[in-house]
């Protein structure tokens, strides 16, 4: 739905908003509720070698998004409640490092709920924390690394290490192409059999997304709408659109599998059909 990382306070289930279903029609339901019939409880058994990859992101009617880099000002409530809910059923959420400096990442569950309901459904108490980084710029004073009780994993092809200032329990995913930049297939595969990832949410940054795309790594996007205009950036570097960095060839087909909307924002979950 979008790349912020969680608001303050953050929403907990217990207050979650009703959203309208525009497709599959039905009455509005709560984001818990919208979220269990998914069915991202279930461990995913789709892909021997990889998790299966949901992409959640969010963009302005006209293609941007970000506003003056950060994601907030595009959210409204409702896309906050269901930024939360679809993080809490998965195996791991992955992210940027951008996107973990810009948005300042804290715990990927931080209502008491949402981990008991993950502890009552045999899960640990949170997903595991998986940031993709090149360069491993990633100070001791963002929450997320901050806190001892976080599971994180560096997603890298540097052999360097995290400052030891860094409080989280960290372990470390490296994997090289021939061109020393990041192998995603493989880095996927290690995330399924090292930690058991089944179910992989993917919260962007762009570029981060867009790797995925060309690689051949999402099955599933989650998009909010906000409805806002930007207009044209005027060659601001921070004013992305969900994809960047790569030129998908050929371009893919989507199928739309649900929409939702509350208020004037939508929110549509679509399925990658195939590659034309």
């Amino acid at each position: 739905m979008r790349t912020a990382a969680q608001p303050d306070p953050q929403p907990t289930a217990q207050a979650s908003p009703a959203l309208a279903r525009l497709l599959p029609p039905g009455p509005a339901a709560d984001v818990e509720q919208i979220v269990e019939d998914l069915g991202l409880w279930r461990r995913d058994e789709s892909h021997a070698q990889r998790p299966r990859v949901m992409l959640n992101m969010v963009t302005t009617v006209d293609g941007r998004a970000s506003l003056h880099g950060r994601s907030a000002p595009l959210s409204s409530s409702a896309d906050r409640a269901l930024f939360h809910a679809l993080r809490t059923p998965v195996d791991a959420v992955l992210v940027g490092a951008g996107t973990v400096r810009t948005e300042r990442y804290g715990r990927i569950v931080g209502d008491d709920a949402r981990r008991q309901a993950r502890l009552a459904r045999g899960l640990p108490a949170e997903p595991l924390a998986c940031i993709v980084s090149g360069s491993l710029a990633l100070g001791a004073d963002i929450p997320l690394l901050a806190d001892p009780d976080a599971r994180v994993a560096i997603v890298t092809a540097s052999n360097d290490s995290l400052p030891a200032g860094c409080r989280a329990q960290l372990e470390y995913v490296r994997t090289r192409r021939d061109d020393g930049l990041l192998d995603l297939p493989a880095a996927l595969a290690q995330l399924r059999e090292r930690f058991d990832v089944r179910t992989l949410l993917c919260e962007g940054g762009p570029h981060l997304a867009g790797e995925l795309f060309a690689a051949g790594l999402v099955d599933e996007l989650f998009l909010s709408i906000s409805p806002t205009l930007a207009g044209d950036p005027q060659g601001d570097a921070q004013a992305l659109r969900i994809l960047a960095g790569t030129q998908l060839r050929p371009p893919i087909d989507l199928k739309l599998l649900g929409a939702l909307h509350s208020g004037s924002h939508l929110f549509l979950r679509y399925g990658v059909a195939r590659q034309r």
